[in-house]
């Protein structure tokens, strides 16, 4: 009985601690880069000084395009870079998609999507990724982490995640788990410059 008693006590402790952390890293926040640490922050809000020397140096990868073809973060220099981890199975990663279809749609030519699918060979493949690419009608550029270097690189643990990285290639923000409509615009007015 006392067994028990101590299991729905921590069970119901564990609940209460996971709801509050889950309000404190609500999905509406962005977590600004800053060499010292990484502080949540609403994005509208600087909490850095804007010192150059601050800055972060977002790492280059490895992807591919369906093709087969190497793609590098270093490509991009010289753009706005939202970098997107993503997984066909994964249903936060489906809910997102959509704002994010619209927005590459809407600045496409003024941000580079990078829309890295996670692939591992087993559980996500270039052909069910590109399938459900295909099947859903999305327009963004699609890559294929299939040597888990960009995974590896930012240290992805959880699906998804983004990066907004501004033109000179510097991390700015970071989100992890799914970001609506509202999160997506504060990032990419962070890393776009004449905003």
């Amino acid at each position: 009985m006392i067994l028990v008693l101590v299991f729905v006590l921590i069970l119901g402790g564990a609940g209460i601690l996971y709801k509050q952390l889950g309000q404190k890293l609500a999905p509406n926040l962005l977590a600004t880069q800053t060499p010292q640490e990484t502080e949540s922050t609403e994005a509208s809000t600087p909490t850095t000084q804007e010192n150059e020397s601050e800055k972060i140096l977002a790492p280059d990868f490895t992807v591919y395009d369906l093709d087969g073809n190497e793609v590098h973060l270093s490509d991009f220099i010289g753009k706005s870079v939202v970098l997107n981890f993503w997984a066909s199975w994964c249903s936060p990663c489906k809910m997102e998609m959509p704002d994010f279809n619209e927005k590459y749609l809407e600045i496409g030519e003024e941000v580079q999507f990078l829309i890295i699918n996670m692939t591992d060979g087993s559980r996500e493949t270039v052909e069910t990724a590109s399938a459900f690419i295909a099947e859903q009608g999305y327009s963004f550029p699609v890559f294929y982490d299939t040597d888990q270097d960009a995974a590896a690189t930012y240290g992805v643990y959880s699906l998804p995640t983004t990066y907004f990285i501004d033109e000179e290639g510097n991390a700015i923000a970071q989100a992890t788990g799914a970001i609506d409509e509202e999160t997506l615009q504060q990032g990419i007015d962070m890393i776009i410059s004449d905003r």
